[in-house]
């Protein structure tokens, strides 16, 4: 292994979270590649939110800014993908490339893809008029005729969050049984002023570019111009698993056991950002990587002063 693939840290995923540990830790001196496929969660959105001083910005030029910072600190940063990944003392690493690189540490920010519900014109408006977060998106499409589409009865509760952004929310069951929504359920829905709509949807209504209505099975339109749908999150979570780390079970997939800094039950193995969990946004992935970074730096040091003792 030459020096130039030897690394202190190698950090698999070039988005906030990746982003921002390797930040700390070229702030710190340490030397760090990071291995980005170029594959964000938020590539479809237009704009993110809720990011103090970054709202409304592009995702697209987020990230740009994020590596010109990140490279300013020595880091480096490489387009490629970790094809094959194992531990003996270090971490090896092999991209797609045929590169193969060394780390003392290892933080992966793989994140996670969302698998869309299976309705015809769905994808294609996914970012714009379907959306499926109302923190996200909630505020640009305020007070529209707005749908949400139940794939489990976990709709209920987005269809009840939806109303605080519009008061003209409808409940399409889809593929929920009417029969399973629970007294408290109804009333709640009744009180929010959802309409809930049985039966499945068939497809999206366009014109103009724009969505305009709701098709259901049987035919009937249901005029919307928003449509929330919440995606099944598959976890990508493929090195972990390689590297053996301990992981849970939540109702969104299976994410590592990790302490509060963000280290795995593999030590030198860290997970940030989506690849820790289901329900990190910008503002938190970053929070998580630059906690993470901020460690790993913590270990290595304490554990070279161990070393020369």
């Amino acid at each position: 292994m030459t020096e130039n693939n030897a690394y202190e840290v190698v950090v698999v995923g070039g988005g906030a979270a990746g982003l921002s540990a390797a930040l700390v830790l070229g702030r710190s001196r340490r030397r760090t590649l990071v291995v980005d496929a170029g594959e964000p969660r938020n590539a479809p959105s237009a704009h993110m939110q809720g990011y103090l001083s970054r709202d409304s910005m592009s995702p697209a030029e987020f990230l740009a800014v994020g590596r010109e910072e990140v490279a300013r600190y020595g880091v480096e940063l490489v387009r490629d993908r970790v094809a094959d990944v194992s531990r003996e003392g270090d971490f090896t690493a092999v991209l797609a490339s045929g590169r193969t690189v060394r780390a003392r540490h290892l933080v992966v920010a793989t994140g996670l893809t969302d698998e869309l519900p299976p309705v015809p014109g769905l994808a294609e408006r996914f970012g714009r008029d379907v959306v499926h977060c109302p923190y996200c998106h909630g505020w640009e499409v305020r007070d529209l005729p707005t749908g949400v589409l139940a794939t489990s009865p976990l709709g209920v509760h987005q269809a009840l969050m939806v109303t605080q952004w519009s008061k003209d929310v409808r409940l399409f069951l889809h593929e929920v049984d009417e029969a399973g929504l629970t007294d408290q359920d109804r009333r709640r829905l009744a009180a929010a002023g959802v309409t809930v709509v049985p039966g499945e949807v068939a497809a999206l209504v366009t014109a103009d570019d724009r969505l305009t209505g709701v098709r259901l099975a049987d035919g009937t339109v249901h005029d919307r111009e928003v449509l929330y749908a919440a995606p099944r999150a598959v976890p990508r979570n493929d090195l972990l698993i390689r590297l053996g780390a301990g992981l849970r079970e939540t109702p969104f997939g299976s994410y590592p056991v990790i302490d509060e800094r963000g280290l795995t039950s593999v030590p030198g193995l860290w997970a940030a950002g989506n690849a820790s969990g289901f329900a990190e946004q910008v503002i938190n992935a970053a929070s998580r990587g630059y906690r993470a970074g901020a460690a790993i730096n913590g270990e290595l040091l304490m554990a070279d002063l161990d070393a020369a003792v």
